[in-house]
């Protein structure tokens, strides 16, 4: 009997042990200034009588964006940003002036896989989970991007963004 039993634990712990083994898979740490170029471009979504842009020219390291809405040929809403890499955090910073305000708002950006990413603002980069905004990127192909905007759990748009051949 006791032969039986220690055979039964060992059988037992090396299960568990093997099992513990196969959890630990190795992450793959995804590069956020890489990823980012696929954004290069200029970007166009329509919807309705309103055009989305996004211009976004690689500018030394990081990238210099420009984004705007317009309806019935009139500019409604107009903005430039600064991305940058935050090495120490790996994540990617984005600084945004907007036309008619003198105030700048910070965001982080972080890849969670090699074709998508979110955004929210940079209060919320010590406890993501509880950021009241947040955009997700999803490159689906080299030419489309979709953009989806959540405002406290609740979906206020999704934008379909074309590359635009220059």
């Amino acid at each position: 009997m006791k032969t039986f039993f220690k055979a039964t634990m060992i059988v037992v712990f090396l299960l568990l042990c093997s099992n513990g083994i196969q959890a630990q898979t190795p992450q793959t740490k995804l590069n956020q200034v890489e990823l980012m170029k696929q954004g290069i471009g200029y970007w166009k979504c329509e919807s309705k009588d309103t055009t989305f842009v996004i211009e976004d020219k690689y500018y030394g390291g990081g990238h210099e964006v420009y984004i705007k809405s317009e309806t019935k040929g009139k500019i409604i809403w107009e903005g430039k940003t600064l991305v940058g890499y935050d090495k120490k955090n790996d994540i990617l910073i984005e600084s945004v002036i907007i036309h008619n305000s003198p105030d700048i708002a910070l965001y982080l950006m972080r890849f969670i896989s090699a074709n998508k990413f979110e955004e929210m603002s940079l209060e919320n980069i010590s406890n993501p989970e509880q950021a009241t905004e947040k955009w997700t990127y999803e490159f689906k192909s080299p030419n489309l991007l979709i953009a989806t905007h959540i405002l406290n759990n609740k979906l206020v748009y999704v934008r379909n963004y074309s590359r635009v051949k220059q």
